[in-house]
């Protein structure tokens, strides 16, 4: 089913079944588990009057009920009115719960671009999180296991709940947090129940028009002769438009300058991203009840999302080894700190050169989405048993484009100075003038990335349950669960198709010297653009004009690249060279980027609860078993290319590609123990004991592996190495867990609770180098040092979270509004790698390093690796305070959260490479091939405030003011080195405002 949403149609559409739906509705009390109403008119004198308990304070009354009633160790969060989480998107709002951190990068393998509503989601510092929609699997079509969070609209939530511990009645899948969003039924209101919202969205940074944002639910139940039925529609549709500044400083390289031994960078580079995205969801649920014994429903979900970015960065592309430093200034670790980078090595031309850099406009756009279609029905044959069936199909796909052209040019200078809290990048006028005149660039490069993938999954369980009428023994459950998923990612070949128009390495061996495609020249001139780089940093900083390809030709792909590359034939022919035509990349013929799988599941599992009410101190909880089987089978191939130019002696062996199917079957029992005093009505302990697994992504069981062998021109060394892209063996990460909680609920909206925890982790994947062995023609074995990721590590993750929310409606007058909420949470974590896994060290005896193999804990520029790193993307510390008012018509939240300095990754983009040759006289390893380095990237401490402000006009209307970001904050990205830990990248996305007008039908 194919659904499209047009702005005025849902506030029409919607409007119109309101006032539809209102007319058929009887006249009945309303009420929502976020509201309690009471008729005070009709109460007798002197008898208690509820007070009627609406919007944000109504929302923290029900999360923290969920909380204090839950089996197992839970947070949650309800929306404050229909259609209205607390936040933006639903990543930001799992942000607020103690113990849950997100990323602030698009990707965490993509460092240098920000994701403005956040991205990936840990769980007590651990990634390992399942994605549950009321209570079912659901994911995107994105090579991992959890739905991208970012991807669904929130204004189709009516709650969310962060399992921590779950028990064995829950579906396997999660270390780190199952997070379970939540929709509305029609059966959860007594009657009619309608609403519509519509906000505007203003970017500070991003100027031009707002962003609006719609959403509506119409939902009522009705008696019938065939027994209760109940319908329910919403809708949502939202668009988002941003801006992203950034500065980078390129990794240092250690060098010999003026006699002393010193770090510098090869430059310095600034961007700017426009990103623009729009986010459709349609939900639907039917439920009919044809007598008192039998309950069953059918539920709609689809999730769209649409994104675009277009960038305009400049970056360095220079040789480390040729920049000159003047008036350097450097720190104790020898550390450039200020000074003046050139490159003036002759290039043979009579002309002196520059620092070589480039300037590219990228254009990127992904299309998701997910469709989840459920039945579910719920029979109770007699007062003891309960019999609960689930059938449930899920369809999620993606594809995507990435179109880069860039342009070059040789800069005079860049003067720098990294002293301050922001890079400054200093140029005169003269190199601003030189900057902004399209005759000093040339056309340098092309570069696209295609990719797709699809997902499907049927899944079917039963849960049986029989209630015992015993002071002991509350009730026994026990089910079945099968699932059967399969999956198909595709990337193209090649994965990123770059190809140079004209650079200065194709001198002359390809092309004339100084023969490059300048703009200058008629025959390459035009589809050009002058950008100013206005308002940069919210006007915190300043950087030169930059002349970029126009956005036409990356978004002109194919035919614009067509048209460039022809300018590389025409300089080719001019030096009577015979150069390949370019090719796009496409999908298929590689089998590199394809990776199929398919999996399935069965599961069992048994549990009772329990409770012993005669105790001083009563006792309740529950305990149960799990047991789960999986079935897995990939294809993929084993490749070896050869060497075309094959030295004299050297053994042979025949290039081959072996296709290959991978099976793969394991199976975990999965104990779990939940306990529960209660010290008083008001003050409650947990224990909680469990164990859980988190099977491996998609992405790691792929079934494909790249032997080369290479050889060096330089030094003569012959290399064997090999890569696994995943690998199909992998077994799922398991952990044993425990919970301490002490939970003290002094109000309906008051609580202040302590939650320690221990995780001990098992089978950690890594990446590991193992000797792959291949006969050569003579017959004998060949081993290639290839890497590949196993089940290789143990972990832990220990630590504490504490929590508090309070009104103090104890204050005079309208300070009896105020309240406050905030969490802290503390997670330390450690890896040790299996005795029997081998890593590959940084460099070897010959100074050589083959970028296929670095170390785990990645390799600095200069050859060394690092010590042991944490668990990535977790935060020693993090934390949340709101400060809340909720009186009368007015309501309103200001709040902080912040989390410190968290590993992102290692080897990723931006900060690895191979530099080539060394070129430096100066150099130890002059004349050989320089090493290859991948660092590890950090993201540094990160602190936000976001404040909301609401006005209930009258009992249905209410209007609201939301800003994020209000401090302007900026995300800061370290990388580490040999020196320590040091700057790399500085994002900028400023403030953003939202005006929300919503109105409720009665």
């Amino acid at each position: 089913m194919k659904h499209t949403f047009k702005k005025t149609t849902i506030a029409m559409g919607l409007a119109q079944m309101a006032m539809m739906l209102g007319a058929a509705a009887q006249a009945q009390e309303q009420n929502t588990s976020n509201e309690a109403t009471v008729n005070t008119a009709a109460a007798p004198a002197g008898a208690p009057v509820s007070v009627i308990v609406t919007g944000q304070r109504a929302a923290l009354q029900s999360a923290q009920k969920i909380k204090q009633d839950a089996d197992e160790v839970v947070d949650s969060i309800s929306a404050d009115d229909i259609g209205k989480l607390p936040d933006r998107s639903v990543t930001e709002v799992l942000q607020r719960v103690a113990g849950v951190t997100i990323d602030r990068a698009m990707a965490r393998s993509d460092p240098d671009h920000f994701s403005v509503e956040g991205s990936g989601v840990s769980v007590r510092g651990l990634s390992y999180v399942r994605s549950e929609l009321n209570g079912r699997d659901s994911f995107s079509a994105n090579g991992g296991r959890s739905l991208s969070f970012e991807d669904v609209p929130p204004e189709l939530m009516s709650g969310v709940d962060i399992y921590k511990n779950p028990s064995a009645e829950q579906v396997e899948g999660a270390i780190g947090g199952l997070i379970n969003l939540r929709t509305a039924l029609p059966f959860d209101y007594k009657g009619f129940k309608a609403a519509i919202s519509g906000s505007a969205t203003h970017s500070d940074l991003r100027k031009g028009k707002a962003s609006p944002s719609y959403s509506g639910m119409v939902s009522n139940r009705w008696k019938t002769p065939f027994g209760e039925i109940g319908a329910l529609v919403d809708l949502a549709y939202s668009e988002s438009a941003t801006r992203t500044d950034a500065i980078q400083v390129e990794p240092y390289y250690q060098r010999v300058l003026d006699g002393k031994t010193v770090w510098v960078p090869k430059g310095a580079q600034w961007r700017s991203l426009n990103f623009d995205r729009t986010r459709e969801g349609a939900y639907g649920a039917l439920q009919w009840k044809p007598n008192s014994e039998i309950t069953t429903g059918l539920t709609f979900f689809k999730s769209k999302y649409k994104m675009t970015w277009d960038e305009q960065a400049i970056f360095a592309a220079s040789d480390p080894y040729n920049i000159k430093v003047t008036n350097g200034v450097y720190g104790a670790n020898g550390q450039f700190i200020s000074g003046t980078l050139s490159d003036d090595r002759d290039t043979g031309t009579g002309s002196r050169d520059g620092i070589n850099f480039n300037n590219d406009t990228r254009t990127a756009w992904r299309k998701s989405d997910t469709t989840d279609i459920a039945w579910n029905m719920r029979w109770r044959p007699n007062d003891r048993w309960t019999i609960t069936t689930d059938l449930q199909k899920i369809r999620a796909h993606t594809e995507s484009v990435d179109s880069t052209v860039a342009t070059g040019l040789k800069m005079r200078k860049e003067q720098l100075d990294l002293s301050g809290s922001l890079p400054r990048i200093i140029f005169d006028d003269a190199d601003r003038a030189a900057l902004a005149n399209p005759s000093n660039y040339y056309w340098a490069f092309t570069m696209e990335h295609l990719d797709r993938a699809k997902a499907e999954s049927k899944a079917g369980k039963i849960d049986l349950k029989y209630d015992f009428d015993n002071p002991f023994l509350r009730d026994i459950r026990f089910g079945a669960r099968a699932t059967d998923r399969d999956s198909i990612n595709e990337n193209s070949n090649p994965s990123y198709n770059w190809q140079a128009v004209s650079a200065s390495w194709m001198q002359p061996w390809q092309i004339k010297d100084g023969a490059l495609a300048y703009l200058s020249d008629p025959r390459f001139a035009g589809a050009t653009q002058t950008h100013a780089f206005s308002n940069f940093f919210n006007g915190k900083m300043t950087v030169p004009t930059v002349v970029f390809p126009a956005t036409s030709l990356t978004q002109g792909y194919p035919g614009s690249y067509t048209q460039l590359h022809s300018y590389h034939q025409i300089l080719c022919a001019e030096n009577g060279t015979p150069c390949s035509a370019w090719q796009p990349a496409t999908f298929g013929g590689d089998p590199a980027g394809i990776n199929q799988q398919s999996e399935k599941t069965k599961a069992l599992y048994a549990q009772t609860r329990f409770g012993f009410d005669d105790l001083a101190f009563p006792v309740d909880g529950n305990i149960g078993l799990r047991y789960v089987k999986t079935d897995s089978n990939a294809n993929g191939y084993t490749v070896f290319k050869g060497k075309i130019d094959q030295a004299p002696g050297v053994p042979v062996i025949a290039p081959y590609a072996l296709a290959q199917e991978f099976s793969n079957s394991y199976h975990n029992w999965l104990p779990s123990l939940n306990l529960r005093m209660k010290a008083s009505e008001k003050l409650q302990f947990r224990f909680a004991f469990a164990s859980a697994m988190s099977r491996p992504d998609p992405s790691q069981l792929q079934g494909y592996t790249e032997l080369n062998q290479d050889r060096d021109n330089n030094t003569g060394l012959v290399t064997y190495t090999g890569k696994a892209l995943g690998n199909p063996n992998l077994r799922p990460i398991t952990a044993k867990q425990l919970d301490l909680t002490a939970e003290w609920y002094f109000s309906p909206v008051g609580s202040l609770t302590l939650a320690v925890f221990h995780k001990d982790l098992k089978d950690v994947i890594v990446n590991e180098t193992y000797n792959f062995q291949l006969r050569e023609a003579s017959g004998a074995l060949r081993d290639f040092a290839t890497t590949r990721p196993v089940n290789g590590a143990n972990g832990r993750a220990r630590g504490f979270e504490l929590a508090y929310q309070q009104y103090f409606d104890k204050l005079p007058g309208a300070w009896s509004g105020l309240g406050l909420q905030g969490n802290f949470t503390f997670v330390d974590s450690k890896r040790t790698l299996y005795n029997n896994v081998y890593q590959q060290y940084c460099s070897n005896s010959d100074g050589l390093v083959n970028n296929q193999n670095l170390g785990a804990n990645g390799c600095d520029t200069n050859g060394t690796t690092f010590g042991n790193l944490p668990l990535e993307n977790l935060s020693r510390q993090s934390y949340n305070i709101a400060l809340m008012y909720d009186k009368g018509p007015w309501s309103a939240r200001l709040a902080w959260n912040w989390r410190s300095k968290s590993l992102q990754a290692v080897n990723v983009s931006g900060t690895n490479g191979t530099d080539g040759t060394d070129s430096n006289p100066n150099s130890a390893t002059f004349g050989k091939r320089t090493l290859a380095w991948g660092l590890p990237t950090w993201a540094d401490d990160y602190g936000q405030a976001d404040a909301s402000i609401s006005y209930k006009i009258n009992e249905r209307m209410q209007i609201g003011l939301e800003a994020q970001n209000i401090t302007d904050s900026k995300y800061k990205v370290l990388m580490q080195q040999s020196i320590g830990l040091m700057g790399r990248a500085w994002f900028a996305s400023g403030p953003r405002y939202t005006a929300r007008l919503s109105y409720n039908f009665e």
